[in-house]
């Protein structure tokens, strides 16, 4: 299992479109991913899952990769973060 932390930047926070490109990103993942957020989780391969966290500017957001390929989905999913929120 592998985890990683990311504090959101975008200033209107996790809104549709970068959802909609981070569940394209971690489905491209053999992995299970899980996005959490104050004790709640969501599958990050799943546009409404992720939009339902409501995550804003500023929060800190827990991505929880366990699974085959899971070293290198991290490190994706690290790389779109600093890209992307």
């Amino acid at each position: 299992m592998r985890e990683f932390e990311y504090v959101i930047k975008d200033a209107v926070g996790i809104h549709a479109r970068p959802a909609s490109l981070l569940a394209k990103e971690a489905s491209g993942c053999k992995s299970s991913i899980m996005l959490c957020r104050n004790g709640d989780k969501a599958d990050a391969k799943k546009l409404l899952s992720i939009m339902a966290l409501g995550v804003k500017c500023s929060e800190t957001v827990r991505f929880v990769i366990e699974g085959e390929d899971e070293e290198a989905a991290a490190h994706k999913l690290e790389a779109f973060c600093r890209q992307n929120l």
